[in-house]
């Protein structure tokens, strides 16, 4: 698909999406993102679109600890509604005490648990996309969670399983359904695929029979609007999650408003970032037509989105030169396909105050939207690989002796999943 003038999808408006008492007009999740998804990323991005805005993923334990870092990472700006966050445990009581203090101190109007997280550090003491092959444990864990939150809908997002000898995901999806989990996600790779190849959306399909009473979202290679579309067309699922694909495109969730919102209401704000919308184009939906925004994504366009960026940055770490090392890591995504030098992409890369990037962005022109060139996969991808687990962990489906201790130190690592 192309954002440029041409832009059109042939879609029926998803029904909204029900998380307990929240409700999606736009049937779309931003996936938590470790070093990605802060207060400032997720602002941008609901500048340009709708949906559930998710929290980088936050370790129980440092949360329970109140880790300065921590209790910094779980604050939201006052235009961010509904308000979310990820946990990330494995410790039953813990997992329950850090949700007891995000209900007490009214800091979210989601939680989500995270059991998807491939990265080595965490699954080789069990925890992350390891987790769920435990189905105690891992039962244990969300109706804790659950009765501690309360009113707070709790959510679990969760990979089919370890290895595609060792899946997961039917059985803790049911349990998670059995907990009273208001929704699960599925990320349709397995540990061992880390983000390699292609989601296997089947799986989602699978879930969402297996699954009946709450709504299964899926999440895997959704790179355009198109992908989210023919995603929940193909599976039945209720709603999107959306990760890598908004890498440098955070104007994607517009995209995705007015492809999945109702025919009215949806679509692209016009902000500080330099967006715009035209009543140009209709899109056939089988009962009639409506109108959809349309997206040029030319080079000036990007330019605006990536200065807005780094300016939330900086309003988010309260540091000029900190907010302006952050926007780095999105330059490449930013500028994909775009004629932007290496040259330039790289002193964008050490500017540290934003009269550099300014003055380095003043030095670009303006071009068309290139196309294909910047379009699809985007973020790290890496290959297969076995999945670190602790010795024996694949011998019974319980908890053996001492391992739980061991488990526990997972809950000081906090990485992305």
């Amino acid at each position: 698909m192309t954002i440029a003038a041409d832009f059109a999808l042939d879609t029926i408006p998803a029904p909204a999406l029900r998380i307990g008492p929240i409700e999606l007009d736009v049937p779309v999740v931003l996936a938590p993102m470790a070093g990605i998804t802060n207060t400032a990323f997720r602002r941008l991005c609901r500048e340009y679109g709708a949906g559930l805005y998710v929290s980088e993923m936050i370790t129980s334990r440092a949360l329970v600890e109140r880790n300065a870092i921590t209790m910094r990472l779980i604050q939201h700006h006052e235009s961010e509604t509904p308000r979310s966050i990820q946990l990330y445990g494995v410790d039953p009581a813990t997992i329950a005490e850090a949700v007891r203090i995000i209900v007490a101190e009214d800091r979210a109007d989601h939680i989500d648990l995270n059991f998807g997280c491939p990265v080595p550090k965490v699954t080789r003491k069990g925890g992350g996309a390891a987790l769920p092959w435990k189905i105690g444990l891992f039962s244990d864990i969300v109706q804790r969670a659950v009765k501690a939150a309360g009113d707070v809908p709790l959510t679990v997002k969760m990979r089919k399983g370890i290895n595609k000898d060792h899946l997961t995901f039917l059985d803790a999806g049911r349990a998670a359904e059995d907990a009273g989990a208001a929704a699960v996600a599925l990320h349709a790779r397995t540990a061992s695929e880390y983000y390699s190849g292609h989601a296997d959306w089947s799986a989602i399909g699978e879930l969402k029979q297996a699954v009946t009473s709450i709504p299964v979202l899926g999440n895997g290679d959704i790179w355009s609007a198109d992908d989210a579309a023919r995603m929940m067309a193909e599976t039945g699922c209720d709603g999107v999650v959306v990760g890598r694909g908004c890498l440098g495109r955070p104007w994607l969730f517009g995209e995705l408003a007015a492809a999945l919102g109702p025919s009215t209401g949806s679509g692209i704000h016009s902000t500080g970032s330099g967006i715009h919308s035209t009543g140009s184009g209709t899109h056939s939906t089988g009962s009639g037509t409506r109108s959809a925004p349309v997206v040029d994504a030319t080079l000036g366009f990007v330019k605006d989105a990536f200065r807005r960026h780094a300016e939330l940055l900086v309003e988010f770490f309260e540091d000029e030169d900190r907010g302006c090392k952050d926007i780095r890591k999105h330059v490449a995504w930013y500028f994909k396909g775009y004629p932007v030098g290496g040259e330039l992409r790289a002193a964008l890369a050490r500017a540290s105050t934003l009269q550099e990037i300014d003055d380095l962005l003043g030095t670009l022109g303006d071009a068309p939207y290139p196309g294909a060139g910047a379009e699809g996969q985007r973020g790290r991808a890496g290959s297969p690989k076995r999945t670190a687990l602790p010795e024996g962990w694949l011998d019974s489906r319980e908890i053996g002796e001492g391992v739980g201790d061991m488990m526990r130190g997972a809950e000081t690592e906090n990485d992305g999943g």
